[in-house]
């Protein structure tokens, strides 16, 4: 049928697609490289909120119940479902923009890199984001005033429209 619709004697039409991946676990982090290599990726979009649970084996949902005191106690110096966590999920982050962009220019194209998830408005995760170099970070809408408000070069006005 696509063939018939293309209208040019049965060759289906050639789509220009660009491939990426999500990456929300720790493994895919370490990885990165054999996303672009391997799987032809074009693009990662990390997934932090899903990452962030995946890399503690705890769930976002009921971390309120409990964190408190782990901040207090400094053992983390901020809530991990909040600002990432450099020193963890950080890391992971870390490997896997530099796993990428290294597999990306051995193959001589051009990797995308971004963060969506509530850490995108966070303006601690979002320096740290834009050190990695990022390309873009998203958020829930009702978090992006927060984001613009950020002091970092990943975060760009929105388009001006036509």
């Amino acid at each position: 049928a696509a063939a018939a619709a293309a209208g040019d004697g049965g060759a289906a039409p050639k789509l220009d697609v660009l491939c990426g991946t999500m990456i929300e676990t720790p493994r895919a982090c370490l990885v990165a490289d054999r996303l672009v290599t391997d799987a032809h990726a074009r693009f990662f979009s990390f997934g932090s909120n899903d990452l962030t649970q995946a890399t503690f084996l705890l769930s976002r949902d009921d971390a309120d119940k409990f964190m408190q005191p782990y901040t207090d106690l400094t053992i983390f110096q901020r809530d991990p479902f909040v600002s990432i966590d450099r020193d963890g999920v950080g890391e992971l982050l870390r490997t896997a923009v530099r796993k990428g962009r290294a597999a990306a220019a051995a193959a001589g194209v051009e990797l995308e890199i971004g963060l969506c998830g509530e850490h995108g408005a966070d303006p601690h995760s979002i320096e740290f984001l834009t050190e990695l170099g990022l390309d873009y970070v998203s958020c829930s809408s009702f978090r992006v005033p927060v984001a613009r408000a950020a002091p970092a070069p990943v975060v760009s006005p929105a388009p001006a429209s036509v």
